[in-house]
């Protein structure tokens, strides 16, 4: 899987680039076509008033007498009528690419955002989401700046250029020959030094990006960072990051500056030598005093828009840079794929009286970020309908992988697994998950109320549901205790809870979901020994006639459990009861020995 810098922004043009936003566009046609038109007839209505101008001196003000007076009239009012026309159509060309900006960018974001939350685990191991937040904001944002200024920009500068030009050749052909040369040597310094602006535009967004993702790592990890008294360390180690961002971003601002002052002086003083070549031409009655009013005019219109052209150019390297990174976001492809003829669960397939089946056959992985160290080794196990199955070992030995294999957050290398029957790689990633509960080691809570962070086991349960399985998981008496109970707001990551009320939670979340597999890790770990004991005995009536695999180091948590096998460098070394494994003397009775030696109590 490549990742989503592996494309070098060097290789590619940002015309090719932005060619990357058509899909976007596409659905938005007739928007873009009223947009056009309105374009096209702000431009014409600019284009219209230099010729306006050279009237009104020509014959206006080179006469005297009524009908002097009453030309003069008209072309003031014709002046009128074009301004309004201008006004009109720049407001709706203004309304119609704003919202075309806002639409797009809202898409964009949509659309990155939905993929990146199907990407499997693998993704995360090597992108930080703080520099994926950053894309979906910043880059993002200087899209919306391409899409609505910047094209509008540079279609109305171009019209206007082109619009300009052909005037000044009408108007003078002498005049606009100079010109236009002068104007063609002015393009190559643009383009080099627009190609070093696009190049820093780049480096100032993965410098932003790089910020954004240690603040990101850092504000998720407070705690641990005030515990060990690292706050100066972390806020010098984000300034540094941010003054590198700013360093970079210097450098592109002082190469986009030098790249508009070039411009402005190249352009204009070519518009000056020309101009003075008409005065003299004026002086020598080679031209009308209105003629030269609207060359200088026209060729006042062709500077600015070419300036305007320049500045536009800047933006769009800046949204070139953007729309390589999202670009590239996109194409990351996550290795874990829902099949291209899915097979279905049979609605009756898993029973809460019977639970599911479960089959590990020959599994062998290993974690894509350490392709050297063997995570599960030839696996297997059999899990009949309505067993529990604890497993035991100590750190490293596989256990979560093993979760993480069931859920299919990564595929084995070797093996396969079947779910009643079925290959799980056969299943949709939805069927698959909607027959797994889980309760994680880390419980992960949202920023919402109580009822919520439970209700997102099954999002169509209703209230009662929900009240009915807190109950099972010992959580409503202390949910009922808070400010306001149920609709209470828990913080975010639930900050406001106990180690053990957020596992509590967690159980309570997958008990709504009710599936037929349920997969325990560390369920109660963070919990008392009050806690606990109300835990377990929920648990217990959750568990019955229910597939169950429990991972838990505290051996006196899966003491009951049908069967109970141990782990040991990703291979299942003993299998057995709790009393067999210990009467073999191998490596579950070394952990008993050393766990109930610590802790007697536990039996």
């Amino acid at each position: 899987m490549s990742t989503p810098n592996s494309s070098p922004a060097s290789q590619r043009s940002s015309l090719s680039t932005l060619k990357g936003l058509l899909p976007f566009l596409r659905p938005y046609r007739a928007r873009f076509f009223v947009a056009g038109i309105a374009l096209v007839v702000a431009a014409c209505a600019t284009l219209a008033i230099p010729a306006a101008f050279k009237q009104m001196i020509d014959m206006g003000f080179g006469g005297t007498g009524d009908h002097s007076i009453k030309h003069v009239d008209l072309t003031f009012l014709a002046l009128f009528g074009v301004a309004t026309v201008l006004g009109i159509s720049t407001a709706a060309r203004f309304y119609m690419v704003s919202w075309l900006g806002e639409r797009v960018t809202a898409d964009i974001r949509s659309k990155v955002y939905s993929h990146v939350v199907t990407q499997s685990p693998q993704f995360f191991e090597t992108t930080q989401t703080g520099e994926v937040l950053s894309r979906l904001t910043t880059d993002t944002t200087l899209i919306q700046t391409v899409v609505g200024t910047s094209i509008s920009m540079a279609l109305r500068n171009i019209l206007l250029f082109i619009g300009g030009l052909v005037m000044l050749f009408v108007t003078s052909i002498k005049l606009s020959s100079i010109i236009i040369v002068m104007l063609a040597l002015v393009v190559l310094p643009i383009v080099i030094f627009g190609r070093k602006v696009r190049k820093l535009s780049r480096d100032s967004q993965d410098k932003i990006a790089d910020a954004s993702a240690i603040a990101g790592e850092i504000l998720n990890a407070m705690p641990t960072v005030q515990a060990f008294t690292h706050e100066h360390i972390e806020a010098d180690r984000f300034s540094g990051s941010v003054e590198n961002a700013f360093q970079t971003a210097m450098r592109r601002i002082r190469a986009r500056s030098l790249l508009t002052m070039i411009a402005i002086l190249l352009v204009f003083g070519s518009i000056v030598f020309v101009l003075w070549l008409g005065a003299h031409a004026v002086l020598q009655g080679n031209m009308s005093g209105g003629e030269l009013g609207q060359f200088i005019l026209y060729a006042s219109l062709v500077a600015g828009a070419l300036g305007a052209l320049s500045e536009v150019m800047g933006d769009a390297q800046r949204a070139a840079g953007a729309t390589e990174r999202l670009l590239d976001l996109m194409a990351v492809e996550s290795p874990i794929q829902n099949p291209a003829s899915p097979k279905s669960l049979p609605q009756n397939a898993f029973k809460i009286q019977t639970g599911a089946t479960l089959s590990l056959n020959d599994i062998g992985f290993h974690y894509p970020s350490r392709p050297n160290t063997q995570a599960i080794s030839h696996l297997s196990l059999q899990v009949a309908a309505g067993e529990t199955v604890a497993i035991v070992g100590s750190s490293g030995a596989g256990k979560t992988t093993l979760f993480q294999l069931l859920l299919r957050f990564y595929d084995p290398q070797q093996g396969f697994i079947e779910l009643n029957g079925i290959n799980i790689r056969d299943l949709t990633l939805h069927d698959l998950r909607d027959a797994v509960g889980v309760v994680p080691q880390e419980t992960i809570i949202f920023s919402a109320n109580a009822m919520e962070n439970i209700r997102y086991g099954r999002a169509n349960a209703s209230d009662a549901e929900v009240i009915a399985a807190a109950k099972m998981a010992a959580a409503h008496e202390f949910i009922e205790k808070l400010p306001e109970g149920y609709q209470s707001f828990l913080g975010e990551r639930g900050v406001r809870l106990s180690g053990g009320q957020r596992q509590r939670i967690a159980i309570a979340r997958a008990l709504l979901k009710n599936p037929p597999l349920l997969l325990l890790d560390e369920a109660t770990s963070a919990l008392d020994a009050e806690s606990e004991r109300l835990v377990q005995g929920a648990l217990e009536v959750a568990m019955r006639d229910r597939t169950t695999l429990i991972i838990a180091h505290r051996l006196a948590t899966v003491q009951r459990a049908d069967r109970i096998i141990v782990m040991d460098q990703g291979k299942i070394v003993e299998t057995g009861t709790h009393n067999s494994l210990v009467e073999q003397g191998g490596v579950y009775a070394t952990l008993a020995a050393l766990q109930f030696n610590l802790h007697p109590d536990s039996e």
